[in-house]
């Protein structure tokens, strides 16, 4: 059976919060927290892949009305390289352009070459010009 991609529910955020812990990246310094990952649910940023009913994947298609944003992409070890990652990436994509992004970007640390190379493989190359600057709050 193939996965669905659709927007979370709130009853898999249980299960979103275990599938990033197992992903998480070592430059990820924001904490996932049940009340963030409801605050997403909400606003229907957060996509889901479920397969026989389990989330298998995971990612955050969010816009703040200037630009659309990836963060958080996760696939779950058993359910890699089968195309999920790409499928929820397009998903994210749709949603993004229903709501109006003119351009997206995908938040990815420079020295993380499986993450990078992914997201060259999906359209998403390293933009040679812009940086972010970040302060945590």
């Amino acid at each position: 059976m193939a996965a669905e991609i659709r927007p979370c529910r709130p009853d898999e955020a249980g299960a979103v919060l275990r599938l990033w812990d197992g992903a998480r990246s070592e430059h990820a310094v924001t904490e996932d927290t049940p009340e963030r990952v409801a605050a997403l649910i909400e606003t229907g940023a957060l996509l889901v892949a479920v397969e026989d009913g389990a989330v298998v994947g995971a990612v955050i298609a969010g816009f703040d009305g200037w630009r659309g944003n990836f963060y958080r992409l996760a696939v779950a070890p058993s359910h890699r390289r089968r195309g999920m990652g790409r499928r929820l990436v397009a998903a994210g994509e749709e949603r993004l352009r229903a709501l109006g992004a003119p351009r997206v970007t995908a938040l990815v640390a420079f020295d993380d070459a499986d993450a990078g190379g992914f997201w060259e493989a999906v359209g998403y190359p390293r933009d040679p010009v812009m940086g972010r600057r970040v302060r945590t709050l």
